[in-house]
């Protein structure tokens, strides 16, 4: 591979940790990539549960949360970046008719593919009252990479990168992740041995 290929973008992407990635945050994690561009990727890591059920988390924010069905949800640890802060990934919110041009929350990053990541208070505040995205998964902090950092990551096998699928984000139960995000690339995890990329 020559240095002066065309860049990639993963954006929409998986990120799969390999059995050598140690790191304590991303060891056989699977990171859901909302944005890589020339200056680097931002993600959050979709299979790391922290302490903290959404419950709690409302709690700490003095909000209630009359969605029954997110009471007992894991919040996630999203990466090592802002971990005091939340981060809302969530399906597409089409806002009202009226305001076809306005995102629906005040800070929303749109995602090709159909997804959505919300920094601001606004997101909790609908799904506290009862409303909101119907699908969503809330981490405290992200994953970062800066400039080449994830390409030159990529060059040393430290991840498996796969088109991301919303299935496994929202509808696979966590300690599933890994495994399922391996099987969109029709691989299961003792193929990856520590020694994969090391003949």
């Amino acid at each position: 591979m020559s240095g002066d290929s065309a860049p990639i973008n993963l954006t929409n992407h998986f990120l799969i940790a390999m059995p050598g990635l140690e790191d304590a945050i991303f060891s056989k994690s699977v990171v859901y990539v909302c944005e890589h561009t020339a200056r680097g990727a931002l993600g959050l890591v979709i299979n790391k549960p922290a302490d903290l059920k959404m419950a709690a988390l409302f709690g700490k924010v003095d909000l209630p949360l009359k969605r029954q069905d997110l009471t007992d949800t894991p919040v996630f640890q999203g990466g090592p970046v802002q971990i005091e802060r939340g981060f809302v990934l969530h399906e597409s919110v089409f806002p009202a008719d009226d305001q076809p041009e306005q995102a629906l929350y005040a800070s929303t990053m749109a995602i090709p593919g159909g997804l959505e990541m919300t920094t601001s208070k606004d997101v909790l505040e609908a799904l506290s009252s009862g409303s909101g995205p119907r699908r969503v998964l809330v981490s405290l902090g992200y994953s970062a990479w800066g400039e080449g950092q994830l390409e030159t990551e990529l060059g040393e096998n430290s991840w498996l990168t796969v088109d991301a699928d919303q299935t496994v984000i929202f509808d696979t139960p966590v300690e599933e992740r890994y495994d399922k995000a391996l099987a969109l690339l029709g691989l299961q995890a003792w193929m990856i041995s520590s020694q994969v990329g090391h003949a």
